[in-house]
């Protein structure tokens, strides 16, 4: 498999799992619905997992191009391929909100309030301010790429007798702890904005949102979208570059 085409479908499995369990919750006559923020940052942290699990091995499943840009950043990735992962993660968003439509097709025209069809899809502050929506979105992007670093480097700090079983339960608890790391994250700093963390999580299913043919939807909140995808690019770098001078 093409690493661009991994992350393609992984970051379509983590939207499809993501905003599938926000659906669930949120939609009119669902079963699961009014499930709560446990339900929904559980379905998110489980979301990331399986999405890394799955292409992880082909192509880091990064997933999110805030996490590629703050990688290329220290040297942890090449440049040249920036563009084309993004453009994959942007379009595996898109599809993977596309499904979610399908998915619960009969929930939308039952849905009478457009703010939560659009949360369905992308995301809002939830106080329509934009500067600490921003800070909001900086801090848990911060926090998740330093983190992810870190939990890469676990295996460096056994000494030679426990190097090989520090490694292999990293390659197979480490995808696990990504989705509690994010887990983590939304029900710790999710509540301002609904922690996008992620511009391909927010912009692939906000144009998915534009486009869809989905009954009393509303606007697409063009005008806050630039948040969910600047404060997380500007907080990776800054989380990575944290990573690297703190010699961890």
């Amino acid at each position: 498999m093409h690493p661009y085409f991994a992350e393609v479908l992984g970051t379509a499995l983590l939207i499809l799992f993501g905003n599938g369990v926000v659906a669930n919750v949120l939609l009119s006559k669902s079963k699961a619905e009014n499930g709560g923020w446990i339900v929904i940052t559980l379905g998110w942290g489980l979301a990331v997992a399986l999405a890394v699990y799955v292409v992880g091995r082909v192509s880091g499943a990064h997933i999110n191009p805030a996490v590629t840009i703050g990688l290329a950043s220290i040297g942890a990735f090449e440049w040249s391929q920036v563009p084309g992962y993004i453009l994959s993660q942007i379009a595996g968003g898109f599809i993977g909100s596309v499904l979610v439509y399908l998915s619960f097709y009969a929930h939308w025209e039952e849905t009478e309030d457009p703010g939560l069809i659009l949360a369905c899809h992308s995301t809002s502050p939830a106080i329509r301010k934009f500067g600490p929506a921003f800070m909001t979105e900086f801090i848990g992007t911060v926090i998740l790429v330093f983190c992810i670093l870190a939990l890469g480097k676990v295996a460096l700090g056994a000494d030679s007798t426990q190097l090989a079983w520090t490694t292999a339960m990293g390659t197979w608890f480490g995808p696990l702890l990504v989705g509690l790391l994010v887990l983590a994250i939304g029900l710790s700093l999710g509540g301002p904005t609904g922690y996008a963390i992620n511009p391909a999580r927010d912009l692939g299913p906000r144009l998915a949102h534009t486009i869809l043919p989905i009954k009393g939807k509303g606007s697409s909140d063009w005008s806050y979208a630039w948040v969910p995808i600047v404060a997380p690019i500007l907080g990776a770098i800054a989380g990575a570059q944290l990573f690297v001078y703190s010699a961890l």
